[in-house]
């Protein structure tokens, strides 16, 4: 079987988890027979193309002229929204409806390229749009039997896909708009692709029971065309160093410092423990909109000289980070998954979730509150720090019990899937 799909980061130059899942998602299809074609709107020639084939949308030649998705210049109104937004792992600021400009000009009878930043700037809707452009051109000359677009980034380049090759479409939610947002800060905009694209779709996957009751309810779409595909880890190959050079203890939160994140609720927990125990650290790995006001509160606790902001951190630093952590915890208010305690737990690190989040439907040994029981978070953090017995249980059960979370297995469940639309 041969997929085409589309995404809008790959591994090693990803923003976040959605990313990390695509590349755990194709290797466990290439273990299970399936032939992956991977489009993303910016390659860097870096990447892993071992078990899948990359293709850059940024070297794909289109012909205007007989595209339906082209524009023939003139205004065009998209949405221009800040540099740090990540459609996995939250938006970070309001957006903004501008007029753009398209300046696209072409010579009759000439084809173009389009050059894609590949990230999430102020021409993020333009890209989308061209994106669905290329991606129909793609559809002409590649052989495939399913297309898998994942998140609304690529929903429209998906559906031109199929709109050109009449295969099947299956969609991937790793988060919703109702997760970035929140309840009443709903984008109008992003909501109606969102929809756009799981109502054209022939199947719709989403990481987490919690997001498929999202999608059914809030989106409207049948139940019976909304599977849950939860999300597994990449298995470590290296052994994380465990080596710190402090002598406190050390809790860390790492993650975008957005709303959907919970950060506020990190810091008002770390004065509740610091209170019982001021031999402890906290560190907030990340970056957000949310950051200069989790800066003033910190200060304002008078907590400053035990919280440390390293910035966003990736690959090699995140194993550093994890060896040198005590504690890790994910204050979400609404996770559609949440890879990042899978990646702690496999580090040897135990972990603190909130019970509004998707990874907590598949983990067992990890303590489970709620987003915004400060006081129930501290006391668990606390536990973990004092009970060397309770600490070495949740390391030991929960390295196991994350180890058997293989992407592999997820990709068999997607397999079926596939297959399943494939043969209607």
């Amino acid at each position: 079987m041969k997929v085409l799909m589309f995404g809008w980061e790959f591994p090693p130059h990803i923003a976040g988890g959605l990313g990390t899942a695509c590349y755990g998602l194709t290797k466990g299809l290439a273990v299970n027979g399936v032939d992956v074609a991977f489009v993303m709107p910016k390659a860097s020639g870096d990447e892993d193309q071992s078990l899948i084939k990359i293709i850059n949308a940024s070297d794909v030649e289109v012909d205007p002229r007989f595209s339906p998705f082209f524009m023939q210049g003139g205004e065009t109104t998209y949405i221009q929204v800040n540099s740090q937004m990540i459609p996995y792992v939250g938006l970070d600021d309001y957006y903004n409806v501008i007029n753009q400009i398209d300046s696209g000009v072409f010579i009759s009878g000439d084809k173009r390229r389009y050059e894609f930043s590949g990230r999430y700037g102020s021409n993020l809707m333009q890209e989308v749009d061209r994106y669905a452009e290329v991606a129909a051109e793609i559809a002409k000359h590649e052989q495939f039997d399913v297309i898998h677009a994942h998140d609304w980034l690529t929903y429209k380049a998906g559906i031109a896909a199929k709109k050109v090759s009449g295969k099947p479409l299956v969609v991937h939610i790793h988060a919703t708009e109702y997760d970035r947002s929140g309840e009443h800060n709903i984008n109008d905009i992003v909501y109606g692709l969102e929809r756009y694209g799981m109502g054209e779709a022939d199947m719709v996957c989403a990481v987490s029971e919690l997001t498929r009751r999202i999608v059914i309810e809030k989106y409207h779409i049948p139940a019976d065309k909304v599977v849950t595909l939860h999300n597994a880890v990449v298995p470590n190959d290296k052994t994380v160093e465990r080596e710190k050079n402090v002598k406190e203890k050390i809790v860390t939160f790492l993650g975008r410092v957005t709303f959907q994140k919970g950060p506020e609720y990190f810091v008002e927990t770390a004065r509740k423990v610091l209170e019982k125990d001021s031999n402890v650290r906290f560190v907030l790995a990340g970056d957000g909109d949310m950051m200069p006001r989790i800066i003033e509160r910190v200060a304002e606790l008078g907590i400053a000289d035990r919280f440390h902001f390293t910035g966003f951190l990736r690959g090699s630093d995140i194993d550093k980070m994890f060896g040198m952590s005590d504690v890790y915890v994910m204050p979400s208010i609404s996770e559609p998954f949440g890879i990042s305690p899978l990646e702690a737990m496999r580090a040897g690190v135990p972990v603190v979730i909130s019970k509004q989040s998707g990874v907590a439907e598949v983990l067992q040994y990890a303590i489970k509150v709620d987003f915004w029981d400060i006081d129930a978070t501290a006391d668990a953090i606390y536990g973990l720090l004092h009970y060397p017995a309770l600490s070495k249980l949740f390391v030991n059960k929960g390295k196991e019990e994350v180890d058997n979370l293989k992407w592999e297995n997820v990709a068999r469940k997607l397999k079926d899937i596939y297959t399943k639309v494939v043969n209607r």
